[in-house]
């Protein structure tokens, strides 16, 4: 899905796909928009390839990677894209708007100073996988005991 197929959509329509509004989308498409001039300004940057993605595209993808909880594997087979390339650009998209402390939302800090009360409270208890070692019946202390006298 391409930028340009979903730019004329209602802006209910465009929020309930994306999870923000129109002019939300701008305001983050102008910020990515500076931040890649500026990168390009610098005495750093090579060049390099086009990218196969426009800025729009880029956020457009990690808004619904955000918004639909799909894999990397997933978002990345719509658009064309390797996973870890996909990855690369999920992570610097979040990284640009974080850097531009536009689109934070406020500390701990800030919220236990407010006096507003919630009702609600969301945590994200998202399962990971841990790697534990197997356990064997032929453990190496039985061999330790015997030898200590």
């Amino acid at each position: 899905m391409k930028y340009e197929d979903v730019k004329d959509l209602k802006p209910e329509e465009f929020r309930r796909l994306t999870g923000v509004k129109p002019d939300t989308f701008s305001k983050m498409l102008v910020v990515l928009e500076a931040a890649e001039t500026k990168r390009k300004l610098s005495q750093r940057y090579r060049g390099g390839k086009k990218p196969r993605l426009t800025l729009a595209d880029q956020l457009l993808m990690t808004l619904c990677y955000l918004r639909e909880y799909r894999t990397q594997f997933h978002v990345s087979k719509s658009y064309g894209l390797h996973e870890t390339h996909c990855g690369r650009i999920i992570r610097h998209v979040e990284d640009t708007l974080m850097q531009s402390r536009e689109f934070t939302l406020p500390g701990k800090k800030a919220l236990l100073a407010s006096n507003i009360e919630y009702e609600v409270v969301v945590i994200d208890a998202t399962e990971t996988p841990i790697e534990r070692p197997k356990k064997s019946s032929g453990s190496s202390t039985r061999v330790k005991r015997n030898a200590t006298r």
